[in-house]
């Protein structure tokens, strides 16, 4: 026989939170940061190609935190940024070399860009899955990027991928495509595609 009604509402209610309950011990979604468990379990990101990195700036999570980037990348003075902060198993952040990338991908995007900027693209081009967007603001009230890294391939034996850049600046927006291929620990030059 069927409960009473005044007896459902009970053992629904004790049914809900025993499903919640079991929910709530459960591993993070692929999608979620991990927080304490990836801390416990895995405290390292695997890279593109292969690296384990020990921050990802909010990259995973699509949101680089570029203000933990540019300390980092702030920390370094002259020489190739990438390799300088990617030393031994301590690798910090990966970077977008070189100033060529007004000449690739669009003067607008380019003209703004600093160091930490390229430093969100490269470990989003590290770490972030295809088609994941990466957003971060700018040095100026304002100005806005995104990234998404695309497809891989190779290139002269190297590890590269493609990407869709995006930059808003006060509500103008502008969105081009380029690639880039790894060409050390965490550097990444773009290439004409």
């Amino acid at each position: 026989m069927f409960p009473k009604p005044r007896y459902l509402l009970p053992v629904l209610a004790a049914t809900l939170l025993g499903l919640a309950a079991a929910s709530a011990t459960a591993d993070p979604p692929a999608h979620a940061p991990a927080h304490g468990w990836r801390a416990k379990h895995d405290p390292y990101y695997l890279g593109y190609a292969g690296d384990r990195w020990s921050h990802d700036y909010g990259i995973r999570g699509g949101r680089c935190d570029r203000h933990e980037v540019a300390t980092v990348v702030g920390a370094v003075v002259g020489g190739a940024i990438g390799s300088a902060v990617t030393k031994s198993d301590d690798k910090l952040v990966a970077i977008l070399i070189g100033s060529a990338i007004g000449a690739i991908v669009g003067r607008e995007i380019g003209r703004d860009m600093d160091s930490s900027d390229r430093a969100c693209i490269g470990h989003a081009l590290e770490l972030a899955g295809d088609g994941q967007w990466v957003r971060w603001d700018g040095r100026r009230r304002g100005l806005a990027y995104a990234v998404s890294p695309g497809g891989g391939f190779r290139s002269d034996g190297r590890p590269c991928r493609r990407f869709v850049l995006e930059r808003d600046d006060d509500g103008r927006s502008e969105r081009r495509s380029g690639s880039a291929c790894r060409v050390g620990a965490g550097d990444w030059r773009l290439i004409d595609s």
